[in-house]
């Protein structure tokens, strides 16, 4: 398939992902696991750069009722890192309240060594209120979520920098930030910020992440909006705008070439990573579609 390639597309090479927010298969549960292998596995033998999962414990609305199996992201992340020899693992994203800082950087370590260096710190300030409530989960109001992010942000950098003196936080204190092993991702595997907000959230991409993450549904003046507030953001924190990588996140319909000119629009943006779901991923088909008449096209940009 020939798309005709405009402007600075060619300035960068794309790459493509795909998250699975979605385990209710046929078969029901008990072939939740063998779909799973088979989805991605197909997904590494096609050429996908990534693969990622949400990080809830209820199903969200947006993709079906809450009482729809969810799987805990980082059992399901160590299970793909064994079914899977190329693809960076991830979740899109951790909620800070989910888990203690430091232990979720031993989770992230212990992904990056065991696959040999395919881990992404996937995280965002939460909004399930629901699913934390429901299962006992403290869920302070946004503002303290914000705080304790950027706690969140700086242990893990303190640790994966080898740095075992104490940390003291507003919340959190540490006596001894041991982590070892080592992640094998150096200097550490890469952190992605997810969230569109303008004061708080595109701030804290600038100043700590490698990443960040946009929804593709907010269009090519809302996205060049966000890039624009993020430019700002890395100017005040010092930070060149080029060392973030800009990933989108987008809904593939079935149409392959509706679906290029999608990631067309994002590559004109800057985009680098565009990761996408679709609703029938367990068909299997719709991988090899985009393995065949995508990810070849928007490679060679």
């Amino acid at each position: 398939m020939k798309v005709p390639i405009m402007g600075d597309e060619r300035k960068h090479t794309m790459k493509l992902g795909l998250q699975i927010p979605n385990f209710t298969w046929p078969g029901g549960e008990s072939a939740i696991g063998s779909t799973l292998a088979k989805i991605a596995q197909a997904a590494d033998e096609s050429g996908f750069a990534s693969l990622w999962v949400m990080d809830h414990f209820f199903q969200i609305h947006s993709v079906g009722q809450p009482e729809e199996p969810m799987l805990e992201s980082y059992t399901t992340l160590g299970f793909l890192a064994g079914q899977t020899r190329k693809v960076n693992l991830g979740t899109m994203v951790t909620g800070v309240v989910y888990r203690q800082p430091a232990v979720l950087v031993k989770a992230v370590t212990t992904l990056d060594v065991l696959s040999g260096g395919r881990a992404y710190l996937g995280i965002g300030a939460a909004w399930n209120e629901q699913e934390a409530r429901g299962l006992g989960i403290p869920f302070p109001p946004l503002k303290a979520r914000y705080e304790a992010l950027e706690e969140a942000l700086q242990i893990a950098l303190q640790m994966w920098k080898g740095d075992e003196s104490p940390y003291y936080g507003k919340d959190i204190t540490m006596e001894r930030p041991l982590n070892r092993p080592p992640s094998i991702t150096r200097p550490h595997p890469p952190i992605l910020i997810g969230g569109v907000g303008e004061k708080r959230t595109l701030r804290l991409v600038a100043r700590y992440a490698d990443a960040c993450n946009l929804f593709a549904n907010l269009g090519e003046d809302g996205l060049r909006h966000k890039l624009d507030v993020l430019k700002r953001h890395c100017a005040d924190a010092g930070r060149p705008y080029e060392q973030i990588e800009k990933t989108s996140l987008a809904t593939y319909t079935g149409d392959p070439h509706a679906f290029l000119a999608e990631c067309q629009m994002l590559s004109r943006l800057g985009f680098s990573h565009v990761i996408v779901n679709m609703r029938n991923v367990q068909e299997l088909r719709p991988l090899e579609e985009l393995g065949k008449e995508v990810i070849p096209v928007i490679q060679g940009w």
